[in-house]
């Protein structure tokens, strides 16, 4: 079930990335980024022609042949060609000047991870939004808590992010002009245009996880399960196949608190005949079913979270956006 819900979600992003939910975009993928190699051709001269890339501050780096800096990131090549072009009059006659990107492959690339089959780093050489990076992830899991956080660095692309109109993901300035924008997924499956906005060069996408819940011990399928929606013991027991023959339902509940852990007793028999509530879970709740003929655990298991060891951003795959 778990499987059909997750590509189904995958299906549903390509057929909004199919649909056209794509509208028009910037061109801030053609115009020059930190890492881009430059090359100033000037016509009919060799001894006036350069290539090279830009400062730290964002200028063109060792352009000797002219009398003033020329700031060069986030600028297109017309842009440039011009403003080398004026700086050559005060020397040349009549000079003709194109400047031309001839390299975009060591710009930032952008990541891609969290609840998401195989999460990525993105080199990006052309305008791409979000639902399509979803897709090319693989799709989102059944780990997903619904929500997407994309980090936007500042000056490692040439788009100013602006507030959607419509409300539907937020900006959050950060320290440095560092930007954070929460999107929903359901707004991205809706085919909203505000929730799909454009992914840029250093962009850091994360798929949120949701909190785990872990049902132990007498159960037909013992699992981790993602904590949505007032999840209950009962519902919990039922995603994780109901009680096992060999299972009671006398249920512990091992609840961190702080230092401590708590233990919460529940009884799932007379949690069905309502006479007790049904306790709603807390993320990282252990629900241990006792098993027949074993003794009840008084401490908390060790789990397993099946966390991949390894998860630095700069170690996941690369995949080329052109």
């Amino acid at each position: 079930m778990k499987k059909y819900l997750s590509n189904c979600l995958c299906a549903l992003l390509g057929a909004v990335l199919a649909s056209g939910a794509i509208h028009a975009q910037s061109d801030q993928a053609n115009l020059v980024h930190f890492g881009d190699l430059l090359e100033v051709d000037v016509i009919g001269s060799y001894e006036y022609d350069w290539r090279g890339s830009l400062t730290p501050d964002g200028y063109l780096d060792g352009l000797d042949t002219i009398e003033n800096q020329i700031y060069g990131l986030c600028q297109s090549e017309d842009a440039l060609s011009a403003a080398v072009q004026k700086e050559l009059a005060k020397t040349l006659r009549d000079p003709k000047v194109a400047v031309r990107i001839l390299d975009r492959s060591n710009r930032a690339v952008a990541y891609l991870s969290g609840a998401v089959r195989s999460p990525k780093r993105f080199q990006i050489k052309r305008n791409v939004r979000l639902n399509e990076l979803l897709v090319l992830s693989g799709g989102i899991t059944d780990r997903s808590s619904g929500e997407i956080s994309i980090f936007r660095p500042a000056n490692l692309n040439c788009t100013e992010s602006r507030r959607s109109t419509e409300g539907q993901f937020v900006k959050a300035s950060q320290p440095g002009g560092a930007q954070t924008f929460n999107i929903k997924i359901s707004d991205i499956l809706r085919g909203d245009p505000a929730a799909n906005p454009e992914i840029l060069s250093g962009d850091i996408v994360t798929v949120s996880e949701a909190m785990p819940v872990y049902v132990i011990g007498g159960v037909n399928v013992p699992q981790q399960i993602s904590l949505r929606n007032q999840l209950t013991l009962s519902r919990a027991i039922a995603t994780a196949g109901g009680l096992a023959k060999e299972g009671n339902s006398a249920i512990t509940i091992f609840r961190r608190e702080d230092r401590e852990t708590r233990l919460i007793k529940a009884d799932l028999e007379k949690i069905a005949a309502g006479q007790d509530e049904d306790p709603v879970l807390k993320p990282f709740d252990i629900v241990d079913v006792p098993q027949k003929g074993k003794p009840k655990r008084v401490r908390p298991p060790v789990i397993d979270k099946g966390i991949p060891m390894s998860s630095t951003l700069r170690a996941l795959p690369l995949r080329i956006v052109d």
